[in-house]
């Protein structure tokens, strides 16, 4: 990174933070000399293992999808983030079949891990190393009882041990990686019970117990501080809760579950407002969170430690929260980024992320009469459940769905059932960072039965291709307006926002006979952008209305459309297309007249007009620009009428 950014991210830590890191850097150098051995250790055993019964629960199809996926694996076949791997049967865990790069040797530190053309896309790297397909092949030979699939994950175990000593190369540098590896081992060893190696790999492995000590060692040593607290350190006090509990062969294993535990339950509260929803306001890492959160609860109350109580609750509100925002068929909204991380995976394809976390949240928490239904089953939920002690909830739980959650500054409409409106209001992600933010106050996001309409475009990618992430997390990337050609908020970096625009919502009565919403930001010095939105139910209409207060200014307002639409545009008037489960559907969006308009689709110079589905796909999309300027106008209404 240039030494601007280092000194634009030094501006956005205060002094504890940066004492912190002073540290962390003087460790660094110290654990450059050869890495202590694991202390000796005898005796050790695994008990942590699933109650009898539990395998038998996991419903049929659920398994099917399962053992179809191991199959897949087992012939070497995988998929991440859009780059299919045919390699997976032996794979090289440096190597980044993207770019064709392989990361370079050496002392962990030492590694340009941000720098494409010396390591290649270090999320290709890092990704198969979460060992997340190997609790898939784990999970497959506890429903099948297939040795096969135990000696498959054997051998790349000990193939990643030996291609991996501690504190050597690109898998020891960030601590989410180390703590999701160890959650990850923690259920292969869970799952391979009654495997007769499966003791011979742990417990009684040296190789094996060096790892888990020196993952540990490491994460006790580098927590995520300050302005980067966020999803990362779950993930690091997740992976060390549970292996501290289920591994607790080693002579620091109770401080380092009591530390584990203690930040846990400090960061989760943190993490979380009090509405539920996660203040990175990132949908994708309120899910991992959860996932995360979850797991270790488990682990925690498998192994007899007592859990605060506030570890509970939060994970209470943030499953209610879920339960309130999804549409009808279960989707959230694509609010901020996504990068398709898991906490913890043992389903096959074609799982839905989101049913299988309520019915997690339903096994271990109840449901609530107005939660939605949840019809599909899963692997994870039957075997998260066994391990979860009963709840006891010392706070009541929304009696109604909630459609409005101020803190958080995200309202929901909903007009017939399918129809759904996500308006932020909100603020501009979390920390003084807001790492995971995009600049999109006041932006919308509409769907009719599950299909984006006005959609948010997505994330795409982090590293390596800098325009596509700047469009992607940019003001005339969502369905918002853009002043000057300008963001709303400054970013400094991928990671990195300066200076944060700063929303507020002025009405918010989405159960009203028309719903309503209104808000306004300061994004803009000098202008105040300010947006209302009305849905009435019984027209199946939607109006926006958007005011611009303050000097002239050049307007861009967009629209995006979801990749399933097909729009007819003439003059200010865009007819919609779209099929739904063979049905052919339809809208037609009355655009603002004071604004030219323009159809935009799949372009690259600059990017505009894409949708990102998941991390690292992209497919051309609809986008409609409005250009024109302030001067004059009271105003620009948009309404979009769906048909019948």
């Amino acid at each position: 990174m240039s030494v601007g950014w280092y000194l634009r991210r030094l501006s956005r830590m205060g002094p504890q933070e940066i004492a912190g890191r002073v540290s962390d850097s003087v460790r660094r150098r110290r654990w450059r000399s050869a890495p202590p051995d694991c202390p000796s250790v005898t005796g050790a055993r695994f008990t942590a293992v699933l109650p009898a019964g539990t395998i038998a629960a996991v419903p049929a199809d659920a398994a099917k999808r399962l053992v179809a996926e191991a199959d897949r694996l087992m012939d070497g076949h995988a998929e991440f983030f859009g780059v299919v791997r045919d390699d997976m049967a032996d794979p090289d865990w440096w190597h980044d079949p993207k770019t064709g790069r392989r990361a370079p040797s050496g002392y962990a530190f030492d590694v340009p891990y941000r720098s494409e053309d010396a390591v290649g896309d270090i999320k290709q790297i890092w990704e198969p190393s979460r060992h997340q397909y190997l609790t898939q092949l784990a999970a497959a030979y506890a429903i099948t009882g297939n040795e096969r699939y135990a000696e498959r994950v054997a051998e790349h175990l000990r193939s990643w041990w030996s291609a991996n000593p501690p504190l050597r190369g690109v898998h020891w540098i960030s601590g989410i990686e180390l703590g999701i590896r160890l959650l990850s081992w923690v259920w292969i060893r869970r799952l391979l019970d009654g495997w007769p190696g499966a003791a011979g790999l742990f417990e009684d492995n040296p190789v094996a117990r060096n790892q888990i000590w020196h993952h540990q060692r490491w994460l006790a040593a580098f927590p995520s501080r300050g302005s980067s607290a966020n999803n990362h350190v779950i993930a690091e006090d997740a992976g060390q809760l549970a292996a501290a509990c289920a591994f607790d062969w080693f002579p620091e294993s109770a401080r380092w579950r009591a530390g584990a535990l203690r930040s846990l339950d400090r960061q989760l509260r943190a993490n979380t407002y009090l509405s539920g929803l996660n203040r990175e306001l990132a949908t994708e890492y309120h899910g991992l969170v959860l996932e995360l959160g979850l797991a270790a609860l488990a682990e925690a109350d498998a192994a007899g430690v007592r859990v605060p109580a506030t570890v509970r609750l939060v994970l209470l509100r943030m499953t209610d929260a879920l339960a309130a925002i999804v549409d009808n068929r279960l989707r959230p909204p694509r609010q901020g980024d996504a990068d398709d991380g898991h906490g913890l995976i043992v389903d096959g394809a074609g799982t839905d992320r989101w049913a299988s976390l309520l019915s997690t949240g339903e096994a271990v928490f109840g449901r609530l009469d107005w939660w939605p239904e949840v019809r599909a089953g899963d692997v994870r939920t039957p075997l998260l459940a066994a391990l979860v002690g009963p709840a006891h909830p010392s706070v009541s739980r929304p009696v109604e769905r909630p459609a409005h959650f101020a803190d958080a500054g995200m309202t929901i409409l909903r007009g017939p059932e399918e129809i759904w409106c996500r308006c932020d209001g909100g603020p501009h992600g979390f920390l003084s960072i807001a790492a995971h933010a995009h600049a999109d106050a006041l932006s919308v996001e509409v769907r009719h039965d599950g299909v984006d309409v006005l959609a948010d475009p997505g994330t795409y990618c982090y590293h390596g291709q800098p325009e596509w992430r700047q469009y992607f997390r940019s003001t005339l990337g969502h369905n918002t307006l853009r002043l000057d050609g300008a963001d709303q908020s400054v970013s400094g970096g991928p990671f990195l926002w300066t200076r944060h625009a700063e929303s507020r919502v002025l009405v918010a009565d989405p159960s009203g006979e028309v719903a309503r919403w209104s808000a306004e930001h300061d994004g803009y010095e000098g202008s105040v952008h300010r947006r209302r939105v009305e849905l009435n139910p019984e027209s199946q209409e939607l109006r926006l209305v958007d005011e611009v207060s303050g000097p002239r200014r050049t307007v861009q307002l967009a629209f995006h459309l979801g990749p399933a639409i097909t729009a007819d545009l003439a003059g200010n008037r865009a007819q919609l297309t779209w099929t739904r489960d063979g049905e052919d559907r339809s809208a037609e969006i009355d655009l603002p007249e004071g604004l030219s308009w323009q159809a935009h689709r799949g372009e690259s110079e600059p990017p505009l007009g894409w949708y990102s589905s998941g991390f690292g796909r992209k497919e051309p999309a609809t986008t409609l620009i409005g250009t024109g300027s302030t001067d004059g106008a009271e105003g620009f209404t948009t309404v979009l009428r769906f048909r019948g």
